[in-house]
């Protein structure tokens, strides 16, 4: 059995750290050039959709279901085929669905924006007030992290537990304080965690009492059919119908999108909400644009078909992801177990893996794999203002590097791993 690096003499350290320092040379001989940075597909999943692209052509019937014509203007809430597509894949009913452009991000922004400048369903602009605080479950998605921060909006740290956020405080702040108007949250597979929001979580973001009339949960259900195994899959909540439950039908905002199962930069994207708050953003939506890409919904409502469609196609990609998932959690496994510099989670979907290290470690990590050819996701990122109090998380991304790419990043990250945690624990002994 290992013994824990904290239970070493001086000397024993010492010893480690001359065996690591030789590892590092001769992997840094190596000249490896892998990126980890960012949750893109891989080009073999890319590859799956490449059929997408031959289901229309110049001879094609353009028109939709109910015979609109998908080259004209109309259907600004998006084509009926594909708006059931998309309200099927995030578990809510067609009406309170609508499908935007290639981003949800897009429409994250949009929406922060919309309530800025015209507040929330007629209540006061954000502009308009002193004080706009957002809750942000931490670790969590740097690009919900910065909407917030290009908009001055002050964010307020949320522990994530192994259920969901602290919901102790989250109801405190939300609560309390009617400064606070949102949440964001990633309520399956979060990123980077991997963990899902249990019922009780779901049930009490439900059952909120907001000091504020226009907070708002951002539910970015990015990740809502993105399973890695065929056999044991994370189920949660329908939070839109336990708001509706509890009496606070208009309280969430739900955003999913294809990026990460047809094309990132070419899918098709969607908001779901109450009736009230849908009629509230098509008042903008009509001033804003005239209608997003139509044809790109037939295309992607002829490929899918229906949602039965989605889900094999997502039995594909899971297929090529999880020899990638499993050559990072195998690695780390293998060489850190027993060794106490590190935690992390086997999440059963989404597109990372969240790594804890000895507070104090993460950047150090980050730039000595950087130093070897490995980048990684930059240590603080996934917290707001890119603050990690403890500087320790560190989020991997597996998805882009073949397995044989990412069983030799893997490695480069665990010796890193442990070249700073014991330089860590050599220089507390000084």
């Amino acid at each position: 059995m290992r013994k824990a690096y904290k239970d070493l003499t001086k000397n024993e350290l010492l010893t480690v750290k001359a065996a690591l320092e030789e590892e590092y040379k001769t992997m840094e001989a190596k000249g490896l050039k892998l990126n980890m940075a960012r949750g893109k597909p891989g080009l073999s999943q890319l590859a799956l959709s490449m059929p997408m692209l031959d289901v229309i052509n110049s001879s094609s019937d353009m028109n939709t279901v109910l015979g609109n014509d998908t080259r004209n203007y109309g259907d600004l809430d998006g084509i009926g085929e594909c708006r059931r597509l998309m309200a099927n894949m995030m578990s809510v009913k067609k009406d309170n669905v609508v499908v935007c452009g290639n981003s949800s991000l897009n429409i994250m922004y949009d929406t922060v924006s919309r309530s800025m400048t015209k507040g929330v369903n007629g209540s006061t602009p954000w502009c308009k007030l002193d004080k706009v605080k957002f809750l942000c479950p931490v670790p969590g998605y740097d690009r919900h992290f910065k909407i917030t921060e290009y908009f001055g909006i002050e964010m307020i740290n949320i522990p994530m537990n192994s259920d969901g956020p602290d919901m102790d405080l989250v109801e405190q702040y939300v609560n309390n304080d009617p400064a606070v108007k949102g949440i964001w949250c990633v309520p399956k597979y979060s990123n980077p965690t991997g963990i899902s929001y249990s019922d009780e979580v779901i049930k009490r973001f439900a059952n909120l009492k907001p000091a504020a009339e226009d907070f708002r949960i951002y539910w970015d259900n990015a990740y809502c059919i993105h399973h890695l195994y065929d056999d044991i899959q994370d189920e949660i909540l329908n939070i839109l119908e336990e708001c509706e439950k509890a009496g606070n039908p208009n309280m969430v905002y739900i955003f999913a999108s294809t990026s990460k199962i047809s094309f990132p930069g070419s899918g098709v994207s969607a908001i779901a909400s109450s009736l009230e708050n849908i009629d509230f953003i098509e008042s903008q939506m009509t001033i804003q644009t005239i209608g997003h890409d139509k044809i790109n919904q037939l295309r992607h409502s002829r490929f899918f078909k229906n949602i039965d469609g989605l889900k094999e196609h997502m039995k594909l990609h899971a297929d090529l992801l999880r020899p990638k998932f499993e050559a990072v959690l195998n690695t780390l496994e293998e060489e850190l177990s027993g060794l106490e510099i590190g935690s992390w989670v086997k999440p059963r979907g989404g597109y990372f893996i969240s790594f804890d290290t000895l507070p104090g470690c993460a950047a150090s990590v980050v730039a000595k794999c950087k130093a070897l050819g490995v980048v990684l996701t930059g240590a603080g990122a996934t917290y707001p203002y890119g603050k990690d109090p403890e500087d320790k998380n560190i989020r991997i991304a597996p998805s882009f590097p073949t397995p044989e790419e990412m069983l030799e990043a893997s490695k480069v990250f665990v010796l890193c791993v442990k070249l700073a945690s014991v330089e860590k624990l050599l220089a507390e002994m000084a």
